[in-house]
């Protein structure tokens, strides 16, 4: 047993576990000579005599290829629950934006991060010139609990991105819910087994994707899984009129990464968790950040509500010149802008300009490579890193 990853809770009689779930989820039921999981649907119509009923009528509507994904990813987000449901989007900025847009009205008041996803400043333009009112609090310290009252929806990110802080969802659910307020969680870094957002009391679980949960770096995806089938119908309303659907091949490439999901993760958080350990006695390396290390400021709230503790990192090095020149001595890190694939990838996140971040700061997802060869990788490039620009 692998000390390094937080052991899932699962024994006999509880159901499947996570790699069983993984492996199965979405899956017809088999049919001799059929495929075990049926090939992409392509078809933008469907033979439609008489009167349009049925689950497939057009193409922006519904598709066979999205529905065992979705049902798959509904597996992962509440095992054993056959209440949610799930819709699937071209990205995760769709699934987000259908989310906001399908439940706020003028007048509507919204709480988001201060400190998420680089897009979200970008939401609110959009739903300022809406007339909706937009507050905003950082994810630590449960800051968003400040500027709750009246809101109509509670938007929380956690662990955030990039700077990995954590909120204890149980507390802000029941405090956003007593005042009526909806809240939806994204759950992108964490990925359903990193952490069950609706087993949490959230309303829906949102993410993109393109991260984690497809983990391979070629896929745009996002979904939205919340269990009253009121709300969802108001997020697939939302999908259908502004026509943010996924392909058919990409809904197929996603339920065939979904098999991997559990050894994939498992191999990363263990590998991060590693990695994390080692850079923590680094001299080069400030403001080190991962929930999975006992001494996070983040680690206590996310061992209660985390089931793993997801694949990246987060570490300031002295400069952006000490940064760049370590991101170019990596051999076995790309520098990219993602997070979550079997290839590690960092990045400066300040040459964006979007996030409160100090220009040394480095952002770095851990991948599937062997940890030894990893960390060695990350520790030579700190070295030459070092001996180049002093």
């Amino acid at each position: 047993m692998n000390p390094l990853i937080p052991q899932e809770r699962h024994h006999p009689g509880e159901g499947p576990g996570d790699g069983t779930l993984a492996v199965r989820a979405g899956l017809p039921e088999p049919v001799k000579h059929e495929p075990t999981l049926p090939g992409p649907v392509f078809a933008a119509h469907f033979h439609l005599p008489g009167e349009p009923t049925g689950p497939y009528t057009y193409g922006r509507d519904e598709n066979p290829t999205w529905t065992h994904l979705e049902r798959a990813i509904g597996t992962l987000e509440a095992p054993g629950e056959s209440g949610v449901e799930t819709v699937v989007f071209a990205s995760g900025m769709a699934a987000i934006s259908a989310v906001l847009l399908s439940q706020l009205s003028a007048g509507d008041a919204v709480v988001l991060p201060a400190d998420g996803y680089q897009a979200l400043p970008l939401l609110h333009e959009q739903l300022r010139a809406y007339g909706i009112e937009v507050r905003t609090a950082p994810t630590g310290g449960d800051a968003q609990l400040d500027v709750l009252d009246g809101a109509r929806l509670l938007w929380i990110e956690t662990p955030s991105n990039p700077g990995l802080d954590v909120c204890d969802i149980r507390r802000l659910v029941a405090a956003a819910h007593a005042g009526g307020a909806l809240v939806a969680v994204d759950n992108t870094l964490a990925t359903p087994l990193g952490q069950r957002p609706l087993e949490l009391g959230a309303d829906f679980s949102v993410a993109s994707d393109t991260k984690g949960m497809t983990g391979h770096g070629d896929v745009l995806l996002g979904h939205v899984s919340c269990r009253d089938p009121l709300r969802a119908a108001e997020v697939r309303r939302w999908r259908k009129i502004v026509g943010a659907i996924p392909g058919p091949m990409e809904a197929w490439l996603a339920h065939r990464s979904l098999a991997t999901l559990q050894l994939r993760i498992d191999r990363q958080c263990a590998t991060a968790l590693g990695l994390a350990r080692v850079l923590a006695e680094h001299p080069d390396v400030t403001g080190l950040r991962h929930p999975g290390l006992p001494e996070d400021p983040s680690h206590a709230i996310a061992a209660r509500q985390m089931r793993r503790f997801g694949s990246v990192i987060s570490f300031e090095l002295a400069d952006r010149a000490r940064a760049e020149r370590f991101l170019e001595e990596l051999r076995l890190v790309d520098d990219a802008t993602s997070f979550g694939g079997v290839r590690s990838s960092a990045e400066r996140r300040g040459r964006w300009g979007g996030d409160a971040v100090a220009e040394g700061f480095i952002r770095f997802s851990v991948g599937a490579e062997d940890p030894e060869d990893l960390i060695a990788d990350v520790l030579r490039a700190l070295d030459a890193a070092r001996k180049a620009v002093g």
